[in-house]
């Protein structure tokens, strides 16, 4: 109930204090294309129920339909404002509209697409016992996810070995170690990652070893190493190709 309540009270306020700010982008991607600004993207949230996630949209209109989840920053369907709007992660904004309905809270496991949940190990499984969150300790760490799937010839195959592995053990993380403290500490962190990612990390790292993380996946977390395909949690195999 505390955490429900703190979502509802957070969520107003910021989408009080921000709407003009929002209703700026809402003018400036309408004018672009003279299409709708805003994007409801399907997301499996708690006990793998879809949801229609909101976003400003960053994209072409219909970019979804080309059967492609995930996205390198030098993608051809990103439009030219969607650039900057990735960039300073202004898409997720709307999302607090999420947080307010029930669909989501501030702090938990990204929500993926329906495609890529049905691929789930029967551990990552557990990452949909809670609600999906704005940010958690993968959005610090991959933060960079645009560049890392940048001229991937397959970036939905690049993500399931390069990404999802730990950023699904680091959702595990969280769930198994979720309170208010924690959540506190990620929301900080996250806004700092903007003013220095370094320091950032290097919480990240430390707070997980606290937390009995695997040795690789606090390596991993420091980003100081290329990423390299590993097989996700519950599994020992990687995936080599992906079905859509």
């Amino acid at each position: 109930m505390t955490n429900r309540i703190f979502d509802i009270l957070v969520s107003l306020i910021g989408i009080i204090l921000f709407f003009p700010f929002f209703v700026y982008f809402l003018i400036i991607i309408w004018l672009h294309d003279k299409k709708s600004p805003l994007y409801f993207a399907p997301r499996t949230g708690k006990d793998g129920v879809v949801f229609k996630m909101l976003k400003l949209r960053s994209m072409t209109v219909d970019a979804d339909k080309k059967g492609i989840n995930s996205i390198g920053i030098n993608d051809k369907r990103i439009t030219p404002i969607g650039k900057t709007i990735r960039k300073f992660k202004l898409d997720e904004f709307p999302q607090l509209w999420n947080v307010l309905k029930g669909d989501m809270t501030f702090v938990g496991p990204r929500p993926n697409v329906k495609d890529e949940t049905n691929f789930y190990t029967n551990l990552e499984k557990d990452l949909l016992s809670v609600k999906p969150g704005i940010t958690d300790f993968s959005s610090i760490v991959f933060i960079d996810e645009g560049k890392i799937l940048a001229n991937k010839k397959d970036p939905d195959l690049a993500y399931n070995q390069l990404i999802r592995p730990w950023k699904s053990r680091l959702g595990l993380i969280y769930v198994k170690n979720k309170s208010i403290k924690l959540d506190f500490e990620i929301l900080y962190f996250t806004l700092f990652s903007f003013v220095n990612r370094k320091k950032s990390l290097l919480w990240v790292s430390k707070k997980i070893e606290s937390l009995g993380a695997e040795n690789n996946a606090i390596i991993i977390s420091r980003r100081e190493n290329k990423l390299y395909p590993y097989p996700p949690p519950g599994s020992d195999v990687i995936m080599e190709r992906w079905k859509r």
